[in-house]
């Protein structure tokens, strides 16, 4: 397992890159899954991911592992990493509240605090680490409003434990990539594709095939899934979590809520709350206190 280093600003500039890129995940999924469902929704947008890195990841070389053991963590994490998650967020997605989904959501980082402390040794708990994550939470609760707790306490249980599961499962993966050395955009490739015979598979038994292309809009939404928050921002994701940790990189997951206000103001002409703005701000000052080392003790 290959050492993690201090975030630079560099590290900040793509944490907040790759926040900004799956925010806008939500936008484009109220133009597609209307129209493939959230199974098919999935395989469609993690086959174009694949498709997308192929000629780089070829002309770069693809090396298969040739580890047993290797093989077994890179399918675990694309269960984790990509199947399980997308399926379970995005089947919750169709009757729980954006709100409720984002505080669910902001649970990720603090299990990801706790799981790279104990199975990690050297992304251990420290007292700014946890500042930023509870900056972080409590900018999500800024964003979507008290009335999102009160969801969470007597919403529909089922749809909320999907999105937990999911939420989970990222951590999961997360804690996996670090064990696996295999260069990002290589593993990127290997792990989409994996996910999309999964996916392609698990919605040809259960959905069937489907009865008709998606609209203009909807095509458009896919490709711009499968690029972005799938091809493009997996990569920047594996190369954090291996290079900062997946506890720091956790803590970007905070302003996925936030960007995608803002992207619902830019595209869909929705209004833009001041809370959001302060929300913002203490997000983005948890990243960075949670660059502050502390003081070594006597």
């Amino acid at each position: 397992m290959s050492a993690i280093r201090k975030p630079t600003p560099i590290d900040m500039i793509l944490l907040l890159t790759a926040a900004a890129i799956w925010a806008s995940v939500f936008v484009a999924i109220k133009y597609a899954v209307p129209e493939t469902g959230p199974l098919w929704l999935a395989a469609i947008r993690v086959t174009i991911g694949a498709a997308i890195l192929a000629p780089y990841a070829i002309w770069r070389g693809v090396v298969l592992p040739r580890e047993l053991m290797v093989w077994v963590l890179i399918v675990a994490m694309t269960l984790f990493n990509i199947v399980i998650p997308f399926f379970l967020i995005s089947w919750a997605e169709q009757t729980l509240a954006a709100g409720v989904t984002s505080i669910l959501m902001g649970t990720g980082p603090f299990a990801a605090l706790i799981g790279s402390h104990f199975l990690t040794h050297d992304d251990k708990i420290t007292g700014p680490k946890l500042v930023a994550v509870l900056l972080g939470f409590s900018g999500i609760v800024l964003v979507v409003g008290l009335d999102a707790l009160g969801g969470v306490a007597h919403g529909n249980l089922k749809a909320q434990a999907a999105a937990l599961c999911g939420s989970l499962s990222y951590v999961v993966a997360g804690l996996l990539i670090r064990r696996i050395d295999v260069p990002p955009v290589r593993l990127s490739f290997i792990a989409l594709t994996i996910g999309a015979i999964i996916l392609v598979a698990a919605a040809l038994a259960i959905d069937g095939p489907l009865t008709a292309m998606p609209s203009r809009s909807a095509s458009i939404a896919l490709l711009l899934m499968g690029i972005f928050p799938t091809g493009i921002a997996y990569i920047l994701r594996f190369h954090l979590i291996r290079t900062v940790g997946y506890s720091t990189f956790a803590y970007s997951i905070n302003l996925i809520p936030v960007f995608g206000v803002f992207l619902g103001v830019i595209l869909l002409g929705e209004p833009l709350h001041p809370q959001v703005l302060i929300a913002l701000a203490l997000i983005v000052t948890g990243l960075f206190v949670a660059r502050i080392e502390p003081k070594n003790r006597d």
